[in-house]
């Protein structure tokens, strides 16, 4: 249907409506020149690095406090929401550490987001820092401070659904060498090896080595763990249905993500597989829980669940044999992680 002026209105001419397209033209760029002007002086508003006071040191958990976004600690032992808090770390979405550095992954608001991908040393002071397309979702850093990897979505929001697309980096801090994807690294599936468009990888996890890892690949629906190893770039699968691995201190348990029910309201359920006789056991955690666990020793994990009374998650801890019971660590946290070392 075509539009129609009311009979004591006058059409426009040429020039009057060159006019008005200008107008219009200019009070959108100048929306937009806002908007980045607003964003940017939110960022330079925020105190985005840690006070010099605050720094990598324990035995602590360290997580990102929820109601500021800033990296705080609590003490490890008995941690608990009566533990004192410790706040001054630096602006991150997703965060994790080794006793000798850090990783944090700052979201960059935009038409087109982006993440910083944040090095730290122990101080918390920034070392280097890698801007790439996406959002934040999951940061591992190994356990010498050496090896680091960042996933972020492409596209999508969700791990419960099949639309998103990720990319995962690994950079080695000892050689400068950084990866922008691993979607080139030679993967087998069942003793052939495999090649997709579909093909996407997230949540590694490094062993003491270095060289090998572990990390979740995505093809054609399903799911699977991967050993990886970082001399040959190379990955085979080694089970179906692992996401966000997470490998226990003494190399020998993944903790992970299994998908139990299609409800994509609450798909997951945390499991822990022994690495040498594949044996998988659920553990007492019967919520849905979609994070990449943390090993606080080898015997406990770490994770973020939905909080309530307004808090964006808390941090829930649950041993890793199947005993026991899930027990609150913090209110109003996320990305935990257990620094041991006193510095």
């Amino acid at each position: 249907m075509s539009a129609r002026f009311p009979r004591s209105a006058t059409p426009l001419g040429p020039r009057a409506r060159i006019a008005v397209v200008v107008a219009a033209v200019l009070l959108l760029a100048g929306g937009s020149v806002g908007y980045v002007m607003h964003a940017e002086q939110r960022t330079k508003g925020e105190r985005a690095e840690a006070d010099a006071s605050f720094t990598l040191g324990g035995p602590a958990l360290y997580f990102r406090d929820t109601a500021g976004g800033r990296v705080a600690h609590q003490p490890l032992a008995g941690a608990g929401t009566s533990g004192a808090r410790t706040t001054g770390g630096p602006v991150c979405d997703r965060f994790y550490a080794s006793d000798d550095g850090a990783l944090c992954l700052r979201a960059e608001p935009g038409v087109l987001p982006k993440t910083y991908a944040i090095v730290l040393d122990r101080r918390l002071r920034e070392k280097r820092r890698i801007t790439v397309p996406g959002v934040p979702t999951r940061a591992r850093v190994s356990a010498s401070g050496r090896m680091l990897s960042w996933t972020v979505f492409a596209t999508g929001d969700s791990y419960a659904t099949t639309s998103f697309s990720t990319r995962t980096a690994i950079l080695d801090l000892r050689t400068g060498y950084l990866i922008k994807s691993m979607e080139n690294i030679q993967l087998t599936i069942d003793g052939a090896r495999y090649h997709a468009p579909d093909v996407n990888y997230w949540g590694v996890t490094f062993a003491r080595d270095d060289n090998r890892f572990y990390a979740t690949v995505s093809t054609k629906g399903r799911t699977y763990l991967v050993e990886g190893n970082m001399r040959d770039w190379t990955a085979k699968a080694l089970r179906q249905n692992v996401e966000c691995p997470s490998l226990s201190p003494d190399n020998a348990r993944i903790a992970f993500k299994k998908k139990v029910s299609d409800d994509a309201a609450a798909p997951w359920r945390l499991y822990v597989l022994d690495l040498r006789t594949m044996r998988e056991t659920p553990l007492a955690e019967e919520h849905s829980v979609d994070d990449q666990a943390a090993w606080l020793d080898d015997g406990t994990l770490a994770y973020a669940l939905p909080g309530k009374d307004g808090r964006g998650s808390d941090i829930w801890t649950v041993p890793a044999d199947g005993t026991g019971a899930p027990r609150m660590a913090v209110k109003g946290g996320s990305s935990p992680v257990a620094v041991a070392s006193a510095g």
